[in-house]
């Protein structure tokens, strides 16, 4: 509570400037994806500013299932806009729509992370259940999470949404245990040059995991934005997939 209380007294950033930076990363980072090679410096660093994008997106569904009025209509919401969003995200990634080429499917199957923070949410709703035994739970949260692994962030998303809502108002707390999920992300380049691997300066960006933490840092528990405010990272997510996979393939 005293995190809280602290953050409060901020003047800091509300949850929608928090959320519109992560959108402005997110677009950043799908640019450098479509028209920047990865090893060049400029890829790095575009996809460095982009890695803020899913912490700050998985720390505002946890915010979100505290705040809104109705959970299973917040579920919905999400679950509908991960079924539109998996068209643009694979015609994004891909160039085509899905299921175009069956011969592959499950194991190509790859879908937005839209999808990934629906699950996220459904492993909140799994562990604040009244009516479900807590090692049921536990089954279930870890089949989410197998669940997770054909979204985008596969299940650290699922795991960074959980323990930002177990460890809500304690912001030290959430940011090490935040911490020690990257880590392996963050060292895993620099093991594999140990290997020989000639690529490994390719995933050096995903550094940039860590630059989430201050920006939360400064998160004043304020929502912010208006009334239909949060339509628009809704709308601009499968929109801008579709545009960059349009200019992608097309032009």
């Amino acid at each position: 509570m005293k995190d809280l209380v602290e953050r409060l007294n901020k003047v800091g950033l509300s949850a929608y400037q928090l959320k519109m930076i992560a959108i402005i990363a997110m677009l950043i980072d799908h640019i450098a994806w479509a028209f920047v090679p990865t090893g060049t410096f400029l890829g790095q660093f575009m996809h460095m500013i982009g890695r803020i994008t899913a912490p700050i997106m998985c720390y505002f569904i946890a915010e979100g299932f505290h705040h809104t009025r109705n959970v299973k209509r917040y579920a919905l919401r999400l679950g509908i806009f991960a079924l539109i969003s998996h068209i643009p995200f694979n015609y994004f990634m891909k160039g085509r729509l899905p299921f175009s080429s069956a011969h592959g499917f499950p194991f190509d199957f790859q879908t937005s992370v839209i999808y990934t923070l629906f699950l996220g949410l459904i492993s909140l709703m799994v562990w604040e259940s009244e009516k479900i035994g807590q090692r049921m739970k536990r089954v279930l949260i870890f089949l989410i999470c197998m669940l997770a692994s054909f979204g985008d962030w596969s299940f650290i998303a699922v795991l960074w949404i959980l323990f930002f809502h177990i460890y809500r108002d304690k912001f030290k707390e959430q940011m090490r245990i935040f911490s020690l999920i990257v880590i392996p992300l963050i060292i895993s380049p620099f093991l594999t040059l140990a290997t020989g691997n000639k690529d490994w300066y390719k995933q050096i960006f995903q550094i940039g995991l860590l630059l989430a933490i201050p920006l939360l840092a400064q998160y004043n528990g304020e929502p912010g934005g208006g009334k239909n405010s949060k339509w628009f990272f809704y709308i601009f997510y499968p929109l801008h997939l579709l545009l960059l996979g349009l200019m992608r393939y097309k032009l």
